[in-house]
């Protein structure tokens, strides 16, 4: 091996600081993202060659991606920036990569005895039991103490919640990390990138991103919460550990930039949104758009590295992990950098759900606009992460799922402001285990001037700079 591919191979393994702007951490009830040849690690489509030892691997079929891997929005990690309006420049050379590997799928069903050691390592008593698709452990006939879910399909879905508010002051980053441990080590995940810097109030969370064949993930995320008496208070993730699919040829990281960069330019069809204009289009995936007028030169964001990974992604409505370039990068002026991914496949290989031999599409339906007190629903409360204010504009930051809508309200008298954000989904809503960061804009009677902001609960919300990359919530 040559000293370049030597030093390469090291650059892809170096381990990669991102920022924890789409942790998987439950706010109860949803949340808010491949090695070998196909001989050894088997087909997408049950394993082995194809039919007559033909070795080509058929099209990957990802939601949101054209053919050919163009005029997608679907390579951003859950959370990061839409590179729509952002050009990404590297200086000096980037990693070439591994030349293939493997898409990573999750199959089966999640067994009772699967469930049972996740629920030991939880501190979460009882015995599992199904129910409408998901295994189920506690709470209590009262409502009282912890309980879990996870969802009986792959990948299993996990979610657990202990009751009991938390109070007090956060253990240290050190102390949450040793506590997640056992939770880590019973999905398999000894092995996974740890981030204990988020705070959520009295709680600490420890972000986990696994390794899977070796290769670092980006939005298949464990989040395992700590509270201040240093046990766990909740979480989720994904239980099933996913298993090897087909091989694919897959481009270098300066290849993949091109096609990161060429989205952001667009390439006059029709993407994401519809045309830019009030022209309707007949066929929307396929017709060109009306010339825009000129627009002003995109910012541009430095990009400071580049590991080769796998990212989450969407086939037919269920996520997979699929060989992706995980970018480095930080925005002109900023402080901090974050990370965008794109899907590194050789876009030869990739297609549409919708296009001739891509499958049948199954995503899921458009999210249900549904408000508190409507029939079938629940509500729940969401703790703010914290707010900003700009005269009579109180803006509400906190973490969600990706299922249900949210609202949010202030009551105002003396000198508190109460903020309350409300989530509400269908009854029974089996969800994806990832959360976002959100916002949500209230309108006062009169400017803040002073006044202290609390939630339902009375305690303090803290005010912060809003710069976390925090996405407008979706509203009933």
């Amino acid at each position: 091996m040559s000293t370049e591919q030597t030093q390469d191979r090291h650059r892809r393994r170096t381990p990669l600081t991102v920022a924890s702007v789409a942790a998987a951490v439950l706010l109860v009830g949803g949340g808010g993202a491949y090695f070998a040849a196909t001989s050894a690690g088997g087909s997408d489509h049950g394993g082995g060659p194809a039919a007559g030892g033909d070795p080509t691997p058929p099209p990957l079929a990802l939601d949101g991606y054209a053919a050919g891997g163009t005029g997608s929005t679907s390579g951003i990690a859950p959370g990061e920036p839409d590179p729509y309006g952002t050009r990404y420049q590297a200086d000096g050379t980037l990693p070439t990569g591994p030349g293939e590997a493997t898409v990573y799928r999750s199959r089966g069903d999640v067994t009772a005895a699967d469930v049972t050691a996740l629920a030991k390592a939880l501190g979460a008593p009882g015995t599992p039991h199904l129910d409408n698709g998901a295994w189920k452990v506690g709470p209590a006939k009262d409502g009282s103490g912890p309980s879990l879910q996870v969802n009986e399909r792959a990948p299993g879905a996990w979610t657990y919640a202990r009751s009991t508010p938390p109070t007090g002051h956060p253990v240290g980053e050190g102390a949450a990390e040793k506590a997640a441990a056992p939770v880590l080590k019973a999905l398999g995940q000894d092995d996974a990138k740890l981030d204990a810097s988020q705070l959520m109030g009295a709680v600490r969370v420890v972000n986990a991103e696994p390794r899977v064949g070796g290769l670092p993930t980006y939005g298949w995320t464990t989040g395992v919460r700590i509270g201040p008496d240093g046990q766990v208070v909740g979480g989720s993730g994904q239980l099933k550990q996913p298993v090897k699919g087909d091989t694919y040829p897959v481009i270098s990281a300066r290849k993949t930039l091109g096609l990161l960069n060429s989205a952001a330019a667009g390439d006059g069809r029709v993407g994401i949104g519809g045309c830019a204009s009030p022209m309707p289009v007949r066929e929307r995936d396929e017709a060109p758009c009306k010339a825009p007028t000129k627009l002003p030169a995109p910012p541009a964001a430095k990009v400071t590295g580049a590991t080769f990974g796998l990212a989450a992604q969407f086939a037919q409505g269920r996520q997979i992990l699929v060989p992706s370039w995980l970018f480095q990068v930080k925005a002109q002026g900023a402080r901090e950098g974050y990370t965008v991914t794109h899907v590194a496949v050789d876009p030869r290989f990739l297609t549409s759900p919708h296009a001739p031999g891509g499958g049948p599409s199954e995503r899921p339906s458009p999210r249900p606009s549904v408000r508190p007190g409507d029939p079938g629903t629940e509500t729940r409360d969401i703790r703010p992460d914290g707010y900003t204010v700009d005269g009579r504009t109180l803006t509400a930051y906190f973490t969600g799922g990706v299922c249900g809508t949210y609202e949010a309200t202030a009551s105002e008298s003396g000198g508190e402001v109460a903020l309350k954000i409300t989530h509400t989904e269908k009854k029974g809503t089996i969800c994806v285990a990832m959360a976002k960061f959100y916002s949500l804009k209230v309108t006062l009677h009169e400017p803040l001037d002073g006044r202290k902001v609390v939630d339902t609960h009375d305690r303090a919300v803290p005010h912060t700079d809003g710069k976390r990359g925090y996405v407008p919530a979706p509203r009933s």
